[in-house]
């Protein structure tokens, strides 16, 4: 049984660290087109910097997978934009969601007593803000939109 326990908790340890997409990991899965690239183009990549004419698969290593993925059709050809998101919770402030009752023993009067507390809990919302577009225009990179 504790064979098991241990195996399992290993199985997920390592299912959890290969989900996390890493440029490490990504230059690791596309190795053979990492090795094909200038020195310069290598260390952009392993800082995660795009330039204009990189490819899908250079992006990808530096970037990852996009949030999105957009297609135009424009007189110049197919225009795909990848777009990639952040995504946080925003702080909201504090609202009220009721009373907690507590009740007590008043030894000097000898009865019961019940007193009302306001309870209020922090609101979040979810925010999805936009950080990159990536254009491509026949598997180049035409152009890069970052948010400042």
């Amino acid at each position: 049984m504790k064979h098991s326990i241990i195996a399992l908790l290993l199985a997920t340890t390592a299912f959890l660290l290969g989900a996390c997409s890493t440029v490490d990991s990504r230059i690791k899965e596309k190795q053979s087109v990492f090795n094909s690239l200038a020195p310069v183009d290598q260390a952009n990549i392993k800082q995660g910097i795009v330039a204009v004419d990189y490819t899908p698969d250079m992006v990808y290593m530096a970037m990852g997978k996009p949030d999105s993925v957009k297609t135009r059709a424009t007189q110049k050809g197919e225009a795909v934009t990848w777009v990639y998101n952040q995504y946080y919770h925003e702080y909201m402030g504090r609202q009220f969601v009721g009373y907690r009752r507590d009740v007590y023993y008043d030894s000097h009067a000898k009865v019961w007593r019940v007193y009302y507390t306001p309870v209020s809990e922090a609101v979040y919302r979810d925010r999805v803000d936009e950080i990159a577009r990536v254009v491509f225009r026949n598997g180049k990179v035409e152009s890069i939109e970052q948010a400042q």
